[in-house]
């Protein structure tokens, strides 16, 4: 893994060194937008809504709207001017762990210490987990300061971000304030099944079946020739394993034709051979 972010936790006298992982990835299907036609990739261009024209990379700006359909323009150097804290987590306080609602979570980093900081990481860490608490914090992530929270996770120190409180919507539907009558039977029931499919969380026992399917359907494609073939340089090793592939099917194809037509040869043979005895077996029975 790639670090991607350097800096301490401050913890009252200590400054532990730390590196940050993410800890989670993505792993989005490679589905691109392409011409159907020839199978090449689709650019998108940034147009200026105004005169119409390309704008390059050089000539691009912040924007941030504002009443009347105005613009404030933005640049790089004038937002990097803004105040930023430092490479410091600055823990603001403590919380039990049940405190905080998933939904305040957006992004998870694995905390590695710098060999200098082995010792109060660890200490840290053990304090976490014997009282049951969290750590909230503040740090500066992408040019921006972000609320946090410090857990502990498999003996690592797991930097949570978190939400603002302006980020996170309330959830105001009608049913919320319906009087619904609920039995205590039903409800007796209810918990029953909840208990009996209650057990560990093995995630190994729930597979990404959408991804299954969806490879499952390329290859079948690719079994059947259905593809088209990008000539763009940028998927020349793409096109070399697909043709390959086709090959191999196409091969594999023309033996199965060869076995059926060898196959019906050979049932037209014995049909024909079975005519011939019928024939012959009944005129012997006609010759007095």
């Amino acid at each position: 893994m790639r670090a991607v972010w350097t800096g301490t936790i401050g913890f009252g006298s200590y400054a532990i060194p730390v590196k940050a992982f993410s800890a989670t990835e993505e792993r989005e299907l490679p589905l691109h937008q392409v011409h159907e036609a020839d199978g090449g990739r689709v650019r998108v261009k940034r147009v200026c809504e105004v005169d119409g024209e390309e704008v390059p990379p050089a000539e691009m700006v912040r924007g941030y709207p504002v009443p009347g359909g105005d613009v404030v323009l933005l640049s790089d150097h004038e937002l990097a001017s803004l105040p930023m804290p430092g490479r410091t987590i600055a823990i603001r306080g403590f919380a039990p762990l049940a405190d905080v609602d998933p939904i305040w979570f957006a992004k998870s980093y694995y905390l590695e210490p710098e060999p200098a900081g082995t010792k109060p990481y660890v200490l840290f860490s053990e304090a976490l987990q014997q009282s049951g608490r969290l750590a909230l914090v503040t740090v500066a992530l992408r040019r921006r300061e972000t609320l946090g929270a410090l857990r502990v996770r498999d003996q690592v120190i797991v930097l949570e971000t978190m939400l603002w409180p302006h980020e996170v919507r309330a959830p105001d539907f009608p049913f919320r304030h319906a009087d619904v009558d609920i039995r205590p039977g039903e409800l007796r029931r209810a918990v029953n099944l909840v208990e009996e499919l209650t057990g560990e969380f093995e995630p190994g026992r729930y597979p990404d079946r959408y991804r299954e399917a969806f490879e499952a359907l390329v290859q079948a494609k690719i079994d059947g020739a259905e593809v088209v073939q990008p000539t763009a340089a940028e998927q020349a090793e793409g096109v070399t394993r697909l043709l390959a592939a086709l090959q191999e099917s196409a091969s594999e194809a023309d033996d199965a034709r060869n076995a059926a037509v060898a196959k019906a040869k050979a049932a037209a043979s014995r049909a024909a051979k079975a005519r011939t005895t019928a024939k012959r077996a009944a005129s012997r029975a006609k010759t007095p």
